[in-house]
């Protein structure tokens, strides 16, 4: 029996770092002003800067999830991602992904991932484990998180490019 609602504790969860940043960042401002010895105060800097970067990575991870009610499950290894899903699924290397790409026309929205000679991967941002697609994604090269993280909270219904890879031409002799 939990003593706390299900919608209480699916927002805690959902902003999990952010509220230990915030208990980071409190002792160590404490350690670092109120503390006595300056081994303590040098250890309170230190935990109050590791603390707020914490905290602003726990609030784009906060924006990035978006409840894991939504049908299938998506698993990451070893840069590849798939998707198991009640109608669709398959597999996508992130090494070898050419395009990505949000859907809002779809309901819930879903996350578009194309790879040159394969059918593009449609994962709902509400798949059960979609929210590891947050370090996926960031890992691609000259991804704008924050472009990506403000298309996943519009409202607006279309289908926007996040992120494609450069097209490298090739160097003549």
């Amino acid at each position: 029996m939990s003593f706390v609602r299900p919608e209480v504790r699916r927002a805690l969860w959902r902003w999990r770092e952010v509220l230990a940043g915030v208990g980071l960042l409190a002792l160590g401002l404490w350690w670092g002003f109120g503390a006595i010895g300056w081994m303590i105060n040098g250890l309170g800097y230190v935990l109050t800067a590791m603390a707020g970067a914490l905290v602003v990575l726990g609030l784009q991870r906060g924006r990035f999830r978006d409840g894991a009610d939504g049908p299938g499950v998506v698993q990451i290894v070893e840069g590849r991602v798939a998707y198991f899903g009640p109608l669709t699924g398959g597999a996508v290397d992130m090494a070898d992904l050419s395009r990505l790409s949000l859907d809002r026309r779809m309901h819930p929205a879903h996350w578009i991932l194309a790879q040159p000679g394969h059918d593009p991967l449609h994962i709902p941002v509400t798949a059960k484990g979609a929210d590891q697609l947050f370090d996926a994604f960031t890992s691609l090269p000259g991804l704008r998180t924050e472009y990506m993280l403000r298309e996943l909270g519009s409202d607006t219904s279309r289908e926007v490019v996040i992120w494609q890879r450069r097209q490298i031409a090739p160097a003549l002799h």
